[in-house]
């Protein structure tokens, strides 16, 4: 039977994707082969012997150790694209208060509780009203940074509200340049963008890549009165620089979903508690995609969406049994591993080997059954981190 740790608070349609045969999942369980989370920070945790798979509901991943993991052969999953409506509709909300005078129009609205007469406060609000005109977004350029899954529906989105887009993305991959509409306009780079853009939306990871990304140099290139949103990660915007180029007159909005007291009260910054990912839906997503990676993986050594090792399937081959080992990325492994299966006689039927930077990934079928003996000898080969046989 496997056993799933949970953290955090599930969505019991991603739990109930577990067959309780086969599996035992819950927060108290001892040595897992898999943990499934969402916030819960991972660093400084007792790693149990038995894991094996993280899979965070989610797609962020900076609060899993990967580094760490990856030396012990743990394949570390996450749920790209399963959240990422909800972070959409929250961009579109976004735009939307720092363009009209939604907020300031409604607190106006609250403060007339002292007026009784409906025909005196109609005329008193036709009376003000001008206090909080906005503008449009249709016809405006929309600057989108990371064109992944979330950027792409921002796009998407944005481009059906007549906006222009424009989009900047240094390691747009196949797939994602797949589902790009064709009037994005890409550009060469960041300061372009910014120069460009009546709005920036932000949809890269946090790495050290991208720390403070927007800096107080990149600021001092952007559109005057533009309105920045980051709806991605805390750890892209300097704050500071931020808080800088609003007084000056420079950046006209900041609209964020990571509050920092430095930013609390200012006129020109709106705030959301981390509520891009907290819709019912999104976390029912992210849950259910989670599992059937974890599951996946326990039963089959079939890896998606992993941030850490390459993606690798293979089908099954009936009547057979399978190997999956893990191993530092230099040449010569496999053929070891490929001599050790020969000389205990174990015939192979079909295999598959990928890499992924430092890190490979081998899934072998084989007619019988290994013995311990064969593990083994496998795990004692140089550069082998860790065998399974499912």
């Amino acid at each position: 039977m496997y056993k799933v740790r949970t953290y955090n608070q599930i969505s019991i349609k991603g739990l109930d994707r577990f067959p309780r045969l086969s599996y035992e999942v819950g927060s108290d369980i001892g040595h897992p082969d898999a943990f499934l989370l969402r916030s819960q920070k991972l660093q400084g945790l007792p790693v149990p012997a038995s894991l094996v798979a993280v899979a965070r509901a989610g797609a962020g991943v900076n609060n899993v150790p990967i580094a760490e993991y990856s030396k012990l052969g743990i394949v570390v999953f996450n749920t790209p694209g399963a959240n990422a409506n909800a972070v959409k509709e929250l961009v579109m909300a976004g735009m939307l208060l720092a363009t009209r005078g939604i907020l300031p129009g409604m607190a106006y609205v609250q403060s007339l509780t002292h007026m009784t007469d409906a025909a005196e406060m109609a005329a008193l609000l036709e009376k003000e009203k001008a206090r909080f005109a906005g503008g449009e977004i249709k016809g405006k350029t929309l600057g989108i940074v990371g064109l992944g899954a979330i950027g792409s529906m921002v796009a998407e989105m944005a481009l059906a509200m007549g906006m222009k887009v424009v989009g900047f993305d240094p390691a747009l991959s196949i797939d994602a340049a797949w589902r790009l509409s064709n009037e994005v306009t890409r550009m060469e780079n960041l300061p372009a963008l910014l120069a460009r853009s009546d709005y920036v939306s932000l949809h890269v990871p946090a790495m050290d890549a991208t720390r403070h990304l927007i800096n107080a140099d990149a600021l001092a290139g952007i559109k005057p009165g533009a309105v920045l949103l980051n709806f991605a990660r805390e750890t892209i915007v300097d704050s500071a620089a931020v808080q800088h180029s609003l007084d000056a007159g420079k950046l006209g909005r900041y609209v964020c979903d990571f509050p920092e007291p430095a930013l609390l009260g200012h006129a020109k910054v709106i705030a959301t508690p981390h509520i891009g990912a907290s819709t019912e839906e999104s976390e029912e997503n992210c849950a259910v995609m989670a599992a059937n990676q974890l599951m996946d993986y326990l039963e089959n050594g079939n890896i998606t969406n992993s941030v850490n090792f390459p993606a690798v399937r293979m089908e099954r081959t009936p009547g057979t049994s399978r190997i999956s080992f893990s191993n530092d990325n230099v040449s010569g492994v496999l053929g070891h591993v490929l001599s050790v299966l020969a000389e205990h006689q174990v015939n192979v039927v079909d295999m598959m080997n990928k890499s992924r930077g430092e890190l490979a990934f081998n899934i072998i079928d084989v007619d019988s059954p290994p013995d311990e003996a064969v593990t083994a000898a496998i795990q004692a080969v140089a550069h082998v981190i860790r065998v399974r046989v499912i």
